[in-house]
């Protein structure tokens, strides 16, 4: 618990000095740092902002509950970021525009249009959020010994620092001590335990090495024991194919209309900036995402070692009742099994009264039903007690894990508040409105959004795993948002019209979708009842494709954008022909 206080309270106050140091001074700063953060930096804390609680804590625990089938997330992110960087972050960022409302209010010349993307922004971004302050409720329950409700209280007061005192300049910069951070707790426990039990220092290869004096493969090891337990094979999925396909595609094309991410582009220089740090980006996410399938599948193979047949001790009064089940020959649950039973994230019910704790699968072939219950966001961060490593490496992953959900939440937190004070407030309502003023309405806005995500966080928790809360963000991202960005940027017709129609058609049957299934009448149905046999997960991508086809009727069917605008369209596409900051060399107004 010491090193665990000593790694969070040091890596906090780390995070408030340098919002204290990078404190925003105009608006610039406050919204894009001020255009002036190098490739590298940004690229660094894109990867910060990238991975998220969903990607540190929930990615891993998926792979290790679900094998094969929890692959999508990581398919989804990576490619997601690729096309994200290839196909849409130069243009941006040779547009001019920080936000993606204010990129759809220009493109489109409507102030309707600019209000819809906001909607569909704050859904997104709100729904994403919610995810990353779960995670930090899930931290803090079990290491700080506070409940659920009231470490996410503490995460949002310490958010509520850097993004309102530092805006986007102290979130840059903080997000580059939050990834260095997180890296490093993830990928130590990792090493250390692939040297365990496979010898081999480098997780990555671990993953597919043999098992230390067994002659056996990691993953031969894994789908044995699994299978002996009636569970499906490791390496298989019982989700079909075409929603494995319609998950990974949801993921992909949602980061692509991610704003929170997207905005990052518009803090370098230039628009071969964007280029360079969305690379950068990539090198820093990997790090961590080869690492992703290792740490699923070696705490998998911990958890049946150290739980399965042992015999259960309550935790409270683990001590003495463990000791005395040792003495007599028996091995008693483990003492990590209890620390983690006192949050209720993992559970056991006797169900044949033996005393014995069994994990089994649907198929056991003794006919045992399964008694014990586990979290699938806990993996990660109980992986390291479950393989008893020191205690300084526990609490570096929870420092870890915090970092990762603090570090998304902050760059949510200026999509937020951007959204409020820029595009409704001055871009749309009150357009005399100074900078001074721009600036207080952004604080004020991003401390109402930490508040309102802290209560999020604590439903979502009753909704779904971390990185499925943050999947329907995607969902609705790839079916309101990147339609309109994808066709402003490579087909002019596109008009204001079709923009409208496209958002609102993906947005609302997305969401609708995603209520019903989860939070609605349907919540109790099964794969057969989804429409297509599509996964909430992956249910955007279906009304992405609707949103698409909506979009290009309706701009067809309605006048043509001006002539201005289809210009500026051909324009975004050859680079170098705008200004760094978003100033047409031909003749266009500067950007706000």
């Amino acid at each position: 618990m010491d090193w665990t206080l000593a790694w969070v309270f040091a890596t906090f106050a780390l995070y408030i000095g340098i919002a204290v140091w990078a404190r925003a001074g105009s608006t610039n700063d406050f919204y894009v740092a001020g255009h002036g953060v190098h490739p590298v930096v940004n690229g660094m804390a894109t990867a910060a902002d990238w991975m998220s609680a969903a990607s540190f804590l929930s990615m891993a625990g998926l792979i290790a509950g679900l094998g094969y089938g929890g692959s999508v997330y990581l398919m989804g992110w990576t490619g997601g970021y690729v096309l994200l960087a290839l196909l849409l972050a130069p243009f941006l960022r040779e547009f001019g525009k920080f936000t993606v409302p204010d990129f759809v209010g220009d493109r489109y010349y409507s102030d309707a249009a600019r209000v819809v993307a906001v909607i569909c922004a704050l859904f997104v971004s709100f729904t994403y959020i919610a995810g990353q302050m779960s995670g930090v409720g899930l931290a803090f329950s079990r290491f700080l010994g506070v409940d659920f409700n009231t470490g996410i209280f503490v995460g949002m007061g310490i958010v509520f620092v850097y993004a309102v005192l530092g805006g986007m300049k102290g979130v840059t910069y903080t997000q580059v001590a939050q990834y260095c951070v997180l890296i490093f707790a993830y990928t130590v426990p990792a090493i250390f335990i692939s040297l365990m039990l496979t010898g081999n220092p480098v997780p990555q290869l671990g993953f597919i090495s043999d098992i230390k004096g067994e002659g056996v493969s990691m993953l031969q090891k894994l789908n044995e024991t699994v299978t002996g337990l009636g569970f499906a094979e490791y390496t298989s999925t019982n989700k079909t194919m075409f929603d494995i396909f319609c998950i990974t595609a949801a993921l992909m094309f949602g980061t692509a209309g991610l704003p929170h991410v997207i905005v990052r582009f518009f803090t370098v220089p230039r628009a071969a900036d964007a280029r360079l740090s969305a690379g950068w980006a990539l090198v820093f996410i990997a790090l961590l995402y080869t690492v992703a399938p290792a740490v699923g599948s070696f705490a998998r193979l911990n958890v049946i070692s150290s739980v399965n047949e042992t015999t259960y001790v309550p935790a409270a009064a683990y001590g003495d009742e463990a000791a005395a089940i040792t003495e007599r020959g028996d091995t008693p649950s483990p003492a990590w099994f209890a620390n983690w039973e006192k949050t209720g994230l993992v559970g056991f019910d006797d169900i044949n009264g033996d005393g014995r704790m069994q994990i089994r699968g649907p198929a056991a072939p003794d006919g045992l039903a399964n008694e014990v219950t586990i979290n699938n966001d806990i993996y990660v961060l109980a992986n390291p007690e479950i393989a008893r490593l020191p205690d300084w490496v526990i609490g570096l992953v929870v420092a870890g894990g915090l970092a990762a959900a603090l570090s998304t939440a902050a760059g949510l937190l200026m999509v937020i508040s951007s959204a409020i004070s820029h595009d409704l407030c001055r871009r749309t309502f009150f357009k005399g409105m100074s900078d001074t003023t721009e600036l207080r309405i952004a604080r004020v806005a991003a401390a109402g959004a930490v508040v309102a995500a802290g209560f999020m966080g604590i439903y979502s928790a009753k909704l779904a795993f971390v990185a499925q809360v943050v999947a329907f963000a995607f969902g609705l991202a790839a079916a309101s948002l990147f339609p309109v960005i994808f066709l402003g940027i490579f087909w002019k017709r596109m008009n204001r019209e079709g923009a409208i129609a496209a958002m609102l058609t993906g947005l609302v049957p997305t969401f609708a979708y995603i209520w019903h299934f989860k939070l609605g009448a349907g919540k109790a149905s099964t794969a057969s009842d989804w429409f297509l046999g599509v996964s909430p997960e992956g249910i955007g991508f279906v009304f992405m494709f609707v949103a698409l086809v909506i979009g290009i009727i309706v701009s067809l069917m309605t006048k043509a954008p001006p002539q201005d605008i289809q210009d500026l369209v051909e324009d975004i596409r050859v680079p170098g022909t705008r200004s760094p900051h978003g100033v047409a060399d031909a003749g266009m107004l500067p950007v706000d």
